[in-house]
């Protein structure tokens, strides 16, 4: 199981982080990038369905190729956790190291994309104020560790949730006719 985990979270991981990479650098570079972030999260889903293709695949070398639920879910979990890990990982190097001025830039990027959407003065100066609590929040590592999590591992964790349910598969239990 342990190999399973490892290298299916791994995958997930580097497939997450490059992911982070890419679009942090879009947005970073160009504040003018309209993002959709129902399309992040569906990336992210379809990343995250690695861990139900580990699960399937420890399941199917078991012996009658059997999992419990709560087995399979424990496999879904460590996978998303190596992953989710991963990710945050490789975004605090690259935020401290290569954009430090991220949240600047993002901010900047909001609010275009609320102008562009046709937000009024009222929802700008909110919209401002919500990115200026981010920032503060932002000057503390364990709060950029906390909020770096929080992007990733509950889509990780529902995704193997669902792989656990639809994975799950108890032994046959043959029973001999009494005479």
């Amino acid at each position: 199981m342990q190999r399973t985990v490892s290298t299916y979270g791994l995958v997930l991981g580097t497939i997450l982080a490059a992911q982070m990479v890419y679009m942090v650098s879009l947005v970073y570079s160009n504040p003018d990038f309209v993002g959709n972030d129902l399309v992040g999260y569906a990336a992210m889903i379809i990343v995250f369905s690695l861990s139900f293709f580990g699960i399937r695949n420890y399941r199917d070398k078991q012996p009658g190729g059997t999992i419990s639920f709560g087995r399979a879910f424990k496999m879904g979990a460590l996978i998303a956790l190596i992953g989710s890990t991963m990710y945050v990982v490789t975004w605090l190097f690259y935020y401290y190291l290569f954009v430090p001025d991220f949240m600047d830039k993002y901010t900047l990027h909001v609010l275009t994309t609320a102008t562009e959407e046709g937000a009024t003065a009222a929802e700008l100066a909110a919209k401002q104020s919500e990115m200026d609590q981010y920032k503060e929040l932002y000057k503390s590592p364990l709060m950029v560790i906390l909020m770096t999590y929080a992007e990733v591992l509950p889509v990780g964790l529902v995704v193997a949730l669902i792989s656990a349910l639809f994975l799950k598969k108890k032994p046959n239990l043959q029973t001999t006719p009494l005479n």
